[in-house]
């Protein structure tokens, strides 16, 4: 799996690739990652790789030229056949949320699952958004300044991705949020290759929220002085009623901070009788989370 990146501070990249656990993705060769600096593809001494906005306004444009240059020369560097090139993404507020249906598609090969791409930005130039096959990777453009000239946009990208409806100075948090995230699901990475079936969102969880976590002390006295005991059923050693205190934890805390994560489960069939009579129940917030 081979991830392209285009950007103007590629160095910002080099800690993520060398540290934590994701790193193992990149030094067994499960994940690739390829930086490639924008402005080795611009002309003039200066390699200037923006110009002014037509029509006035504030802030400057990313210009199509070397952007064209640069993603010609990449996939004439990955050598890939036409009908099977990897897709062209921009990180963008128009674009598609980044969620773990998308995260989990990219990191398992096989065809994309459709619904993981439901509320994708539509490609200009005709071809699906977003659509390839998983583990093949992407080329990630990270955008910067007032924007990416409108006509690169509508001839070359294929989709458009966003961390939320916030603005940033640029792509680049952006595009190393998906790749750890992508990273994390790749196999091999994670010490356990089960643990991510226990994170939030994850269909093994039906979607939900994951729920509380604790460790050493069995009793921990906050600054306030109140002992704080971890919860019973944790200390049980009984796994049944374990698995049954941490779905209950799981439904009240999706109910309470992510409502719309129950309503998803609850029309995709997943919830049980059980789980209806714990969402039934009136708690207080306090009460949630014991």
């Amino acid at each position: 799996m081979r991830f392209d990146v285009v950007t103007l501070f590629p160095e910002l990249f080099a800690p993520f690739l060398s540290l934590g656990v994701t790193r193992r993705a990149f030094a067994s060769g499960a994940m690739e990652v390829r930086l490639w600096q924008l402005r080795d593809f611009a002309e003039g001494a200066y390699r200037r790789v923006d110009d002014r906005p037509f029509g006035g306004g504030p802030g400057m444009v990313l210009m199509a030229e070397p952007l064209s240059r640069c993603v010609a020369h990449i996939r004439t560097d990955r050598a890939e056949p036409a009908p099977h090139q990897a897709p062209l993404w921009l990180f963008s507020p128009l674009g598609r949320l980044i969620d773990h249906a998308l995260i989990e598609s990219l990191a398992n090969p096989g065809p994309l699952s459709p619904s993981a791409f439901s509320n994708a930005e539509p490609n200009p130039h005709g071809a699906p958004a977003l659509a390839t096959q998983a583990g093949g990777g992407a080329i990630l453009l990270c955008g910067r300044y007032e924007g990416i000239d409108q006509r690169f946009i509508e001839t070359q990208v294929d989709g458009q991705l966003s961390l939320g409806d916030f603005v940033m100075s640029g792509g680049e948090i952006a595009a190393l949020a998906l790749l750890d995230a992508v990273a994390r699901l790749r196999p091999g990475v994670l010490n356990d290759p089960d643990s991510h079936h226990q994170d939030s969102f994850n269909p093994a969880l039906d979607g939900l929220l994951d729920s509380p976590h604790y460790t050493r002390p069995e009793v921990w006295t906050s600054p306030e002085g109140e002992a704080l005991p971890v919860p019973a059923p944790l200390m049980s050693g009984h796994h049944a009623q374990i698995q049954a205190w941490r779905r209950e934890q799981s439904l009240r805390l999706s109910a309470r901070l992510r409502p719309d994560l129950i309503d998803k489960a609850r029309q995709a069939g997943r919830l049980s009788r059980q789980d209806e009579r714990i969402l039934a129940q009136h708690l207080s917030p306090k009460q949630d989370l014991l």
